[in-house]
């Protein structure tokens, strides 16, 4: 018996309390009529709801589908969170909230530093590789997982542009980085935007990186291992730039930009923060 089973998450997996193993749906496709029938039996036991499809393959296509889908859309976000910082009047975070005032038609995706974790970072690419060998190139799709692989380099431009600006080489800045994980409020750290950044800006020279995470204890990047360090006043005070690159519910903003002489936020997580703002640079915002 041949079954292929999808789409089971947890609410720690997804970082949404709302959405559980439970009651999130499984799409499962049997080999023959019987697995489905007899594998949706077993799982009606844990699942709520199962959905069968006619084939593994068609429950693997769903699967693609369901991660490329966010691949694509965060692509595009990402293109124009880099186009709003170009003309500078324009913040993409409004543009987003905007858009999604509209009851019908349109689901929102925020830009950041880049995408992580296994799935949608890797999907496009599976995909790819396997329609070629029915000489078919997905080459729309290819061209949105290339737009986010190389947010992790505009975000370090970013950085350098900002640092240069307030007259600090980058060999010489003391950057914290808020979050070392792929997403909010998880610990998992699977091709993380962070890591990516940090790798980045030590392979240009930068050799005084330092990062707090509250769900990741300890990093190793580049073969150096770095330890997640207190939020204290004085620590903010001593770093040249703060970089924002898991907004962690944990985070206090408003104290972090209080203290911080600098603050690149590429999730909008400074958003409610009302004062000091000449002191934040946003992704996406056009500041300067």
């Amino acid at each position: 018996m041949g079954i292929n089973i999808l789409f089971i998450r947890s609410n720690h997996k997804t970082g949404r309390k709302d959405f559980t193993t439970a009651n999130t749906p499984v799409v499962l496709g049997g080999v023959t009529s019987e697995c489905s029938r007899l594998s949706k039996l077993v799982i009606e036991q844990l699942i709520k709801h199962v959905h069968v499809v006619q084939s593994p393959e068609a429950a693997e296509m769903t699967k693609l589908l369901e991660n490329i889908f966010r691949s694509v859309n965060i692509a595009l976000v990402n293109e124009l969170a880099k186009l709003c910082d170009r003309m500078g009047n324009v913040n993409i975070w409004e543009v987003i909230d905007a858009a999604a005032s509209k009851p019908f038609g349109y689901m929102p995706f925020y830009p950041g530093p880049g995408i992580g974790g296994h799935c949608i970072l890797v999907d496009p690419y599976y995909l790819a590789w396997k329609a070629r060998e029915y000489d078919f190139h997905t080459n729309f799709i290819t061209l949105a997982a290339e737009t986010n692989e190389n947010m992790p380099y505009y975000v370090f431009s970013l950085m350098v542009r900002a640092l240069s600006e307030h007259g600090i080489p980058l060999t010489h800045a003391k950057i914290l980085f808020l979050g070392a994980s792929f997403k909010k409020d998880v610990d998992d750290t699977r091709n993380s935007p962070a890591i990516k950044v940090m790798e980045i800006l030590l392979n240009e020279g930068s050799t005084n990186l330092i990062y707090s995470d509250p769900f990741v204890p300890e990093l190793k990047v580049n073969g150096s291992t770095f330890r997640s360090q207190e939020l204290t006043p004085e620590m903010l005070k001593l770093v040249d730039c703060v970089m924002v690159a898991t907004d962690h519910s944990q985070y206090d903003y408003e104290f972090i930009v209080e203290h911080a002489k600098l603050v690149i936020d590429t999730r909008n997580a400074t958003k409610h923060v009302i004062n000091h703002r000449n002191k934040i640079i946003r992704l996406g915002s056009g500041d300067k």
